[in-house]
């Protein structure tokens, strides 16, 4: 059917599941070690059924001659961890003197915004991804963040830890004394909007498309930041979203306010966040951030050091049941591609140039 470059598995167990299913569809698996864990284990195990290759898929000159060796190329590419395609990768990819010129890229999570999609496109590339695959998992966990800060969870360990007693200052508020934000009320906006409601929070929401039961819709961006306790963040990055919450936004947030981020780093400006947090007379009082706008090999950020920040590296989604079923839906969604079966299956396109629908 075709050839597939495996940029990152599935980790642990999940790789063999991820493999297998790929080789099920009859494609011609090159499975990279670089991000695997144990990778004796996965070249024993599949030593026989595929090939292998050892490359960084965040050096886009490595990529390009993964890709171009020998002049044979790929149908496909999978991506886990979203690495960045862009135009000067999908020009060499799709060059038509390669055996293989690539038609299908897989992503196994729902944003896209790794991939230039209009290059793509002008390239006949198709980009698929798995849309609604880790909503319960990040909805959990803007929960767990949501929690840890309002109960201030990461200070109590580190003094008790330290072998300090330290009572609170003041008593901590209840969930069901608290009114939640949610931007973007997509799958995981709209599960984390349920769990939110059974443990007692008043919710609201604002999006651009209709927001029914048990989401109360506020009409724009300022009013969702100016009356909510916590807000959380669920929209995709585009050009409309890129820096949607800087200075102005942040001043408009309650006092003693929380803002939660499992969305993509792009969305806010970290310099402004933590110049907010650094700042006693600032509203917010805190921040969770899982995304940023450069993470892995260059990840770093202006939030590094701040005791109100709650940083983690992008694993929001990363639970078995998710990874699982975004792994395998993303084999299948390639697979069909690659056979000329679209039907049904999620494909991204470009944003078109109109105005902020948010």
């Amino acid at each position: 059917m075709g050839r597939i470059l495996l940029l990152d598995a599935a980790p642990g167990a999940l790789l063999d599941r991820e493999v297998e299913r790929l080789v099920g569809h009859g494609l011609a698996v090159t499975l990279n070690l670089r991000r695997v864990a144990d990778r004796a284990s996965a070249v024993a195990a599949w030593a026989d059924r595929v090939e292998f290759t050892d490359v960084d898929p965040f050096d886009e000159a490595a990529l390009i001659g993964e890709v171009v060796r020998g002049g044979r190329g790929y149908d496909a590419l999978k991506s886990r961890a979203g690495v960045p395609l862009r135009a000067a990768f999908l020009a060499a990819a799709t060059d038509g003197a390669l055996a293989h010129r690539l038609r299908v890229i897989g992503r196994a999570g729902a944003g896209t915004d790794h991939v230039d999609l209009a290059v793509a496109a002008r390239h006949g590339v198709a980009v698929t991804h798995t849309p609604g695959s880790n909503a319960d998992a990040v909805a959990e966990f803007a929960l767990a963040q949501l929690l840890s800060l309002t109960r201030d969870l990461v200070a109590h360990n580190g003094a008790a830890h330290r072998g300090r007693w330290s009572a609170p200052s003041a008593p901590a508020v209840e969930l069901g004394d608290l009114t939640l934000g949610i931007a973007g009320l997509g799958r995981i906006g709209l599960a984390l909007a349920e769990r939110a409601r059974l443990l007692g929070m008043t919710v609201q929401g604002w999006s651009r498309s209709p927001a029914g039961p048990p989401v109360r819709r506020v009409e724009s961006l300022a009013a969702l930041l100016a009356t909510s306790d916590v807000v959380s963040l669920h929209l995709p990055l585009t050009a409309h979203t890129a820096g949607l919450v800087g200075r102005a936004e942040l001043a408009l947030m309650r006092p003693g306010s929380i803002l939660l981020n499992t969305s993509r780093g792009g969305i806010v400006d970290e310099q402004a966040l933590a110049d907010a947090l650094r700042d006693p007379a600032h509203p917010l009082a805190a921040a969770a951030v899982d995304t940023f706008a450069h993470e892995h090999a260059a990840f770093a950020s202006p939030l590094f050091g701040l005791s109100r920040a709650l940083l983690t590296p992008h694993v929001a989604g990363m639970t078995g049941r998710a990874m699982a079923e975004a792994a395998l839906r993303c084999a299948d969604h390639v697979a069909a591609l690659l056979a000329g079966r679209p039907d049904g299956i999620p494909v991204a396109v470009p944003p078109a140039p109109a105005r902020s629908a948010w």
